[in-house]
């Protein structure tokens, strides 16, 4: 699957191409922008997406063997979460009701007028900053994913 094959499977959830392209461009600027700043973006259950400094090094020419002095760089570095190694390794054990990247206490629906994002007891929660969570209504998440 490349990205225009991933904004098609998004694009069927969400409603449209646009929609699609738009949402997948901005989580992939943002991880891209933390990164290259030397921050680290963790999705828990996924992965962690993070810089690391790789120091200067001598290598080889393995035509000649002589030593070659390799510039030191960094790079981005992606670590799978757990639950992913897990499902990688063991595909039957993705959930049939729910999203495979949903946390288990949520529920994510998609209908015709948008997503539906369930948390528990019926309430509905998005995720805003790094620890705080606020309740929503269904009508704004599904107004968010428009």
């Amino acid at each position: 699957m490349n990205k225009a094959d991933l904004i098609e499977h998004v694009a069927d959830q969400l409603g449209g191409k646009v929609e699609a392209t738009a949402a997948l461009e901005l989580i992939l600027d943002t991880i891209i922008r933390e990164v290259s700043n030397g921050g680290t973006v963790g999705i828990t259950g996924f992965g962690t997406f993070e810089k690391v400094d790789r120091a200067p090094r001598t290598g080889r020419n393995p035509r000649t063997g002589a030593a070659v002095p390799i510039a030191g760089t960094c790079t981005p570095r992606f670590r799978p979460g757990t639950y992913f190694k897990t499902v990688v390794c063991e595909p039957q054990s993705l959930p049939d009701d729910r999203l495979a990247g949903a946390r288990v206490s949520t529920h994510v629906t998609a209908g015709a007028d948008g997503l539906a994002i369930e948390a528990k007891g019926g309430s509905v929660a998005r995720q805003v900053g790094n620890f705080h969570q606020r309740k929503i209504g269904v009508k704004t998440v599904k107004r968010i994913f428009r």
